[in-house]
């Protein structure tokens, strides 16, 4: 498996953290929740993997690009 990185789309707030370094996921697992402009944005798993690292946490904001996960 290769890395793959999740990176924000937009400035926003970090909610929740769903998952923790370690932690297998797979396509469709709901991996962190973003607040924008009043709207809850999930950020879902692409592909299967185990997240390497958790590089947010709940209260920061997150500018476009920014790496918030990435797994293995």
């Amino acid at each position: 498996m290769s890395a793959v990185e999740y990176r924000a789309e937009m400035v926003a707030n970090v909610l929740t953290i769903l998952v923790e370094a370690g932690q297998k996921v797979v396509p469709g697992d709901t991996l962190i929740m973003l607040e924008s402009m009043k709207m809850e944005i999930p950020v879902f798993a692409e592909a299967p993997g185990v997240v390497a690292d958790v590089s947010v946490t709940a209260g920061d904001v997150v500018q476009e690009g920014d790496l918030i996960i990435e797994t293995n």
